[in-house]
């Protein structure tokens, strides 16, 4: 049994890297846990607070219409995987105030009769890419895959992602971690830790309150840390072409 959806889930983020460098930060910010069928609409004078957008994932291209369960579908016909029969569930940031920026998003996916068959981790960067992650975890959430998109310039698409990915459970712990293992260096590590809450429409107020313009900030911390880094003379490694289409944060 996992968490009730659509939910607010108040998270603590924490990143460390501990070679050229040392660099440690932890933040609390804001995200929900959806389910892809049903994605929560708010009412309209809220709706600044929390817009859901299905071309706001996947590297696909998109159509007018197209659901965010037809842009997963997509995605796992062209990777050549296996439909998914059952329900999906999703931890990821909606638009708050026109932006979007969504780091990493889970999707967990289960067959018919409710069995996890994958997940995916889609990772989003700051120069508007996108790129998914199918894995396969074990009982304990866990799976590995080699590194394939450029996220910061501080680290080039080298290494192996150690990924722990558990379902949110019945209590609503979410909990998912990664670390980037490199040969002959620490893993630089990333981890998220919260606790889902019912998405009703106080809450959602209050969580403006506790956590405002979530993404806006998210997008924010990260250039900062970017500046710093660069600043202590960290090594850059030059962004490579991109080689599929990249989306922009703000509306179009």
């Amino acid at each position: 049994m996992t968490a009730p959806v659509p939910s607010l889930v108040y998270t603590r983020i924490h990143h460390a890297r501990r070679a050229p460098v040392e660099h440690a930060f932890a933040y609390r910010s804001l995200t929900w846990l959806v389910d892809v069928d049903d994605l929560p609409v708010l009412p309209r004078g809220l709706r600044w607070a929390a817009r859901f957008r299905a071309d706001d994932h996947f590297p696909e291209e998109s159509w007018p219409g197209q659901t965010l369960r037809g842009r997963l579908d997509a995605h796992l016909a062209d990777v050549g995987a296996p439909a998914i029969d059952g329900r999906v569930t999703a931890l990821l940031s909606p638009r708050v105030a026109g932006y979007v920026f969504n780091p990493l998003s889970v999707f967990w996916c289960h067959d018919r009769v409710g069995r996890l068959r994958c997940v995916i981790a889609e990772v989003h960067n700051t120069y508007g890419g996108r790129h998914c992650y199918l894995v396969y975890p074990d009982v304990r959430g866990r799976a590995e895959v080699d590194k394939q998109f450029y996220v910061s310039p501080f680290n080039d698409v080298s290494g192996r992602y150690r990924l722990a990915v558990p379902e949110p459970d019945a209590a609503g712990r979410v909990r998912v971690a990664i670390a980037l293992d490199r040969p002959g260096q620490p893993p630089f590590t990333a981890t998220l830790r919260g606790a889902a809450r019912p998405a009703t429409t106080r809450a959602v107020l209050r969580a403006q309150l506790r956590a405002p313009l979530a993404p806006w900030l998210v997008a924010l911390r990260i250039r900062v840390h970017g500046i710093r880094l660069w600043a202590r003379g960290l090594h850059i490694h030059p962004r490579p072409r991109p080689s599929v289409p990249t989306r922009k944060g703000h509306v179009r």
